[in-house]
């Protein structure tokens, strides 16, 4: 399987005969494959901690849990311009799960009343017209949530355009039309549709709550003696810790996150295999709970700090132990070429060329925090606009080339990547990445990431370090 940007798995090479089994087969256990694909709302998704960080709010799975049910089988809706993608985040100064490059972005904010709603950024993606989104309303209440959703699909329903399907998502409308003339006609069909059969009841919000209810969690404490000993005897562990661990909002939990991009490994692809022991895995040490990053990796929310070693070790009979979060080999990588019919280069054997490059764990420690995202084509299913580094692959004569940028950022500090110049032959792409990181390396301050560098000198240094010495 491939786990995939959107939250969710992929299953390559079925035979179109077995398809309508697995889809059984989904059902039998509350999983489904409707609006994955077609001009509709597909599936929502929200931060891979939600529920369990000191961080947040409240809890957005709850209202992504509403908008799911609302949005399913919409029939003002099932026939968009094109598709749409909304996000939620509940967390206050982390945005993990890129909300400002969603079609709709929803930040659970309080206003100076103390009431809790949210902030609505409308129109932000990639593909082949990046944008960020912007923000139409700085607080809508809980009760109007979904009255508002109805009216800002409604006027990009009424005035998104059709003809031409490279401009007809909602970011284009924003665009053309102007924020201040969208929020101006969204408002107005709000009007309309607040206090209505859209109007969301208390009573409501809590059904869904319930589903997600925090478990019993144990009276524990926070690092406990017995993982301190662990950290400073084995090195790997320690690192393991330090790189893919984060901290819960219970005492004496931790949230554990998987890194599916071992070295020479696509990332994002598992084993059916390691599917049944994570699986397993997750019964044992996370109370059963797996979840999804959009970075395609997995996390396992609640996990006992005097567990992770144990948890460790099981993961590395798997292959699953790669303490790589957020660094050079954790690299976002669409399947290109190699699954998809819109890619126009191979992205796998350049993401498997790269992390053989910096398969050295302490040469990534050292490069330290580098988001670096991989597209096959302009669709940027890999979201390399929003990599510190990103690759794009393009066809040239009907020869594979890959195009840089520079600076991008999903977060909040959201920003499109800056292209530095002619794209490099798949002969040359991954010494162009090493360049590019050298060149971080020599220019950085201390304990400066690579963004932060960036955003200092500028793309320049940058730009003579690969053009000239290819010249």
């Amino acid at each position: 399987g491939h786990f995939t940007t959107r939250q969710n798995i992929q299953y390559n090479w079925p035979k179109l005969s077995q398809v309508a089994d697995i889809l059984d087969e989904l059902a039998s256990v509350e999983m489904h494959a409707i609006q994955t694909s077609g001009n509709c709302i597909r599936n929502t998704t929200a931060d891979q901690y939600a529920g369990v960080t000191a961080d947040e709010i409240e809890d957005p799975r709850i209202y992504a849990e509403i908008i799911r049910q609302w949005s399913t089988f919409h029939p003002e809706f099932t026939f968009l311009p094109r598709k749409f993608k909304i996000a939620v985040s509940g967390a206050v100064g982390a945005d993990r799960a890129a909300v400002r490059f969603h079609d709709i972005g929803l930040f659970i904010v309080k206003n100076d009343a103390g009431e809790v709603g949210f902030e609505v950024w409308v129109g932000g993606g990639l593909g082949r017209t990046p944008m960020i989104g912007k923000k139409i309303r700085g607080f809508v209440a809980k009760a109007d949530l979904l009255a508002y959703l109805e009216a800002v699909l409604r006027v990009y329903n009424m005035l998104g355009r059709r003809d031409n399907m490279y401009k007809a998502r909602v970011k284009i409308l924003v665009h053309e039309t102007g924020t201040e003339e969208f929020t101006r006609l969204v408002e107005k069909e709000f009007e309309d549709t607040q206090g209505g059969a859209l109007d969301l009841p208390a009573e409501e919000i809590q059904r869904i709550a319930d589903y997600f209810q925090p478990p019993a969690y144990e009276a524990l404490s926070d690092d406990p003696p017995a993982l301190t000993a662990r950290r400073f005897e084995d090195k790997d562990f320690n690192n393991w810790v330090r790189v893919n661990v984060a901290r819960h909002k219970a005492a004496g939990y931790a949230i554990a996150n998987i890194s599916l991009k071992p070295v020479g490994v696509p990332p994002g692809d598992v084993t059916a295999d390691q599917m049944d022991a994570v699986a397993d895995i997750a019964e044992t040490f996370s109370l059963g709970g797996i979840r999804v990053t959009h970075e395609q990796n997995l996390v396992l929310p609640d996990v006992r700090q005097d567990q992770l070693y144990d948890l460790w070790l099981a993961l590395r009979e798997q292959g699953l132990a790669d303490a790589n979060l957020d660094h050079i080999g954790d690299m976002i990588c669409c399947p290109g070429l190699d699954y998809c019919s819109l890619a126009n280069a191979r992205s796998i054997p350049i993401a498997e060329r790269i992390s053989q490059r910096f398969a050295d764990l302490d040469r990534q420690y050292d490069i330290g925090e580098l988001r670096l995202k991989i597209s096959g084509c302009i669709n940027a299913c890999g979201h390399h606009h929003v990599g510190h580094i990103g690759i794009l692959g393009v066809d040239r004569k009907d020869q594979e080339y890959y195009q840089i940028t520079l600076g991008g950022a999903p977060g909040e500090d959201a920003a499109i990547g800056t292209k530095v110049g002619a794209a490099f032959s798949a002969a040359e792409i991954v010494d162009a990445v090493e360049t590019v990181v050298n060149t971080y390396l020599a220019l950085r301050q201390p304990k400066e990431r690579f963004i932060d560098t960036f955003r200092r000198v500028g793309d320049a240094p940058f730009k003579e370090s690969l053009y000239d010495k290819a010249a």
